[in-house]
């Protein structure tokens, strides 16, 4: 059987007076990690709509493994370190997928965001 596909979840605290640092190290981080992190297939950085110092990070992976594998190098620290430095507060969650639902077709979401309809 092979691996599941995974996400890993940060829930972060960044006050307001470092959130143009926090947000500058995470887009360092995040060109570095999509060009060349074994298994790393996409991330967020999100920001709560009712507290302006809390945040969300999530990222995919091909597997759990490999971000497990990823964190353990010396260059994740390097690199998250300026990103942690911003953070009065951290938890970070694992989670293997279980189940998505399918992405529409390209056609099917160009549709749906010009606000038409397939059953016309």
């Amino acid at each position: 059987m092979s691996e599941q596909r995974a996400r890993v979840v940060f829930l972060v605290r960044v006050p307001v007076p470092r959130t143009e640092q926090f947000l500058a190290a995470y887009e360092e981080i995040r060109h570095l990690v999509a060009e060349g992190v074994p298994g790393h297939l996409v991330d967020q950085v999100c920001r709560s709509s009712t507290d302006p110092e809390q945040w969300l990070i999530t990222s995919e992976w091909a597997s759990l493994a490999d971000f497990e594998a990823w964190e353990r190098t010396e260059e994740h620290r390097d690199l998250v370190r300026p990103m942690r430095e911003c953070f009065t507060d951290a938890r970070s969650l694992r989670f293997t997928i279980h189940a998505q639902t399918p992405e529409p077709a390209p056609d099917e979401a160009s549709l749906v965001a010009a606000g038409g309809s397939e059953a016309r």
